[in-house]
């Protein structure tokens, strides 16, 4: 029996990934993304169940790689923080900004296909499931710096959550409307002056990068 002809997954994957980014997973063609890679049908389907599955594979890096990224700060021991530690956590810092926007920026295909073009797949309420968790970070710095007394404000978690959906909207719009790397610099900008989390839960400590 002769080995399967592994050269048609890559050709496979990169057709994909042009046709979903052009006309997005919906209205983007199976036949189509098979034509542009050379391979007939019946090879994809050897492979993939369907679109959906195809679809999921294209982006599977990405969504890791942003995983991976959360869950070392979301497995963090808030205890063992400095107070200093947690306040600098709270501000929106360009250097910081621009960190993040560069680790989505080195994604951005990746990135753009989850919040552009993923309707209709498993992937559609991608920037709901990312604000959520996203959101159980910010409130889990909020309530260690409400248990030390460096938090003065009461939030709930859902309004957390709302506050953390427009911070997060900063993040991810600027891939929906295609900006340039230096276009997102200056966001990274405007981002440290739209967002005052000390004023939203009433923090003070003396040392902080705003004193």
């Amino acid at each position: 029996m002769s080995a399967p002809d592994r050269s048609i997954d890559p050709r496979l994957m990169k057709a994909a990934k042009e046709v979903f980014l052009e006309k997005g997973f919906e209205m983007a063609q199976l036949s189509e993304i098979c034509k542009k890679a050379g391979v007939t049908t019946g090879a994809l389907y050897k492979r993939f169940s369907g679109k959906e599955e195809l679809f999921c594979e294209v982006v599977s890096e990405t969504v890791e790689a942003m995983d991976n990224y959360i869950k070392k700060i979301d497995e963090s021991d808030l205890e063992t923080f400095s107070d200093q530690q947690l306040y600098d956590g709270f501000y929106m810092n360009p250097e910081t900004n621009i960190k993040w926007f560069r680790y989505l920026y080195d994604h951005r295909e990746g990135v753009t296909l989850l919040i552009k073009c993923s309707s209709g797949t498993r992937y559609s309420d991608f920037h709901d499931i990312w604000t959520e968790k996203m959101n159980n970070i910010h409130y889990r710095f909020y309530l260690e710096a409400k248990r030390r007394g460096l938090a003065t404000k009461d939030i709930t978690e859902k309004e957390m959550n709302v506050l953390t959906s427009a911070v997060w909207t900063f993040f991810y719009k600027p891939f929906m409307l295609d900006f340039t790397w230096e276009e997102m610099e200056k966001t990274a900008l405007v981002l440290r002056d739209f967002s005052n989390w000390y004023e939203v839960i009433g923090m003070k400590y003396n040392g902080g990068p705003n004193d």
